[in-house]
């Protein structure tokens, strides 16, 4: 299962009412099959600008994040149940970022004009087996050489 992360941005309320709309995203979490990695709490903050959801406009929010696995067909099932509480202004699930593999790259190969770089000359290499690289025009003269040429 993939790590997302969600942050959420609740209404500013008390303890009590954060720690039922948090409960109520872990069940959701939860009857989906998922795992949670860990909650976060960062704090009260001004938003950006203001806000309005389910008929009011918000310009402080509590911030929160999930850090959760769970099956990717699910995760479409988490964002609506938390978009149906009302306590919650804003919600969205993001792929958590994973380190590339083993990428090798040196500072002299990127130093190099690009047509004698080797991943260059390995995608002209793949362009020179395509299919419209290969074919030539045919004259359809029925001569055995171009005519207009000399």
């Amino acid at each position: 299962m993939p790590t997302y992360e969600m942050p959420l941005l609740l209404r500013l309320a008390n303890k009590t009412e954060y720690v039922t709309v948090l409960k109520d995203v872990a069940k959701s979490i939860f009857e989906t099959g998922g795992i949670i990695r860990k909650i976060e709490n960062w704090g009260v903050k001004e938003l950006p600008c203001k806000t309005s959801a389910h008929n009011n406009i918000h310009t402080q929010a509590s911030h929160f994040m999930f850090s959760f696995d769970s099956p990717p067909s699910q995760v479409i099932k988490i964002h609506e149940d938390c978009r149906r509480n009302r306590s919650i202004i804003r919600v969205q699930i993001y792929l958590q970022n994973i380190p590339p593999k083993n990428i090798k790259c040196t500072f002299e190969e990127e130093m190099l004009p690009p047509p004698y770089r080797p991943s260059v000359q390995k995608l002209l290499e793949q362009a020179k087996k395509h299919k419209r690289y290969q074919t030539k025009f045919k004259y359809n003269s029925g001569l055995d050489y171009y005519p207009f040429m000399r």
